[in-house]
């Protein structure tokens, strides 16, 4: 098992990676074992946009640790698809239930927000993520229509 050591830096490789300056990160991509690259690779999977995913990206584009450069841009970009898909399906899974909360057909509920059933459809099945104005218009027709619903 490699042993890391940091120097002119004011961390220890025990620190938490999230703590580690940009140096350190080096050093242990650079000088680390399978144990330290084994904490970038969870930290970067728990935030595939945070501070760690960024500074290793930020030393992988001058610095090119023969097996770990390449390793460490897959776990980036692996970490970067699982969560894009888990929010599209998050996303999806609100389109769906603000349909089933207004009441309203499919057919309907897509006039309402000015697309077609077909289109609604991609964006309930997850295949189309909407954009955030017409995500906001979906909410306005649901909470419109459960409002009306419950009115005299």
């Amino acid at each position: 098992m490699t042993e890391l050591s940091f120097r002119n830096v004011d961390a220890s490789p025990t620190d938490p990676v999230e703590e580690w300056p940009l140096e350190a990160l080096q050093a242990a991509l650079e000088r680390g074992g399978l144990r330290h690259w084994r904490r970038l690779a969870a930290a970067i999977r728990k935030q595939p946009w945070g501070p760690v995913a960024r500074d290793v990206e930020e030393v992988l584009s001058y610095s090119r640790p023969y097996g770990v450069a390449m390793v460490m841009e897959r776990v980036i970009d692996g970490a970067r698809r699982d969560a894009e898909t888990a929010e599209r399906t998050t996303v999806a899974t609100e389109v769906r239930r603000l349909i089933e909360a207004s009441g309203l057909s499919r057919r309907e509920f897509a006039s309402r927000i000015g697309t077609s059933a077909s289109r609604l459809s991609t964006y309930a099945g997850g295949k189309v993520t909407p954009s955030a104005a017409l995500l906001v218009r979906m909410k306005a027709v649901a909470q419109e229509q459960t409002t009306h619903a419950r009115s005299p």
